[in-house]
């Protein structure tokens, strides 16, 4: 099996995955230095260049990618789960309202 999504740092809790995915696809992870970091079963349709949750995460966490937060969950996220705007918050987003 080829490798489906990439991963930035290994705290990462997304990956970005590199071809359009199907619920039910298994998508294997590998590092951006190419360490293999095993395989995540999509539980949802996740298009090419949006993020796949290789956890699961519940409402409020702090979601991880670049080893460093880029949002905030607004919901529960399953593992495999598509990640974008639609369960997480910008953090930059999140800043610009308590302004």
């Amino acid at each position: 099996m080829s490798h489906g999504a990439l991963m930035h740092e290994k705290v990462d809790d997304v990956a970005v995955v590199i071809q359009d995915v199907t619920a039910g696809d298994e998508v294997k992870i590998v590092t951006l230095e190419g360490e293999d970091m095993g395989v995540v079963r999509a539980v949802q349709d996740i298009p090419l260049g949006h993020k796949i949750a290789l956890r699961d995460m519940s409402a409020g966490k702090e979601v991880i990618k670049y080893g460093r937060p880029i949002g905030r969950a607004t919901k529960d996220i399953a593992k495999g789960a598509h990640v974008h705007t639609h369960n997480v918050r910008s953090i930059r987003w999140e800043a610009s309202i308590d302004e």
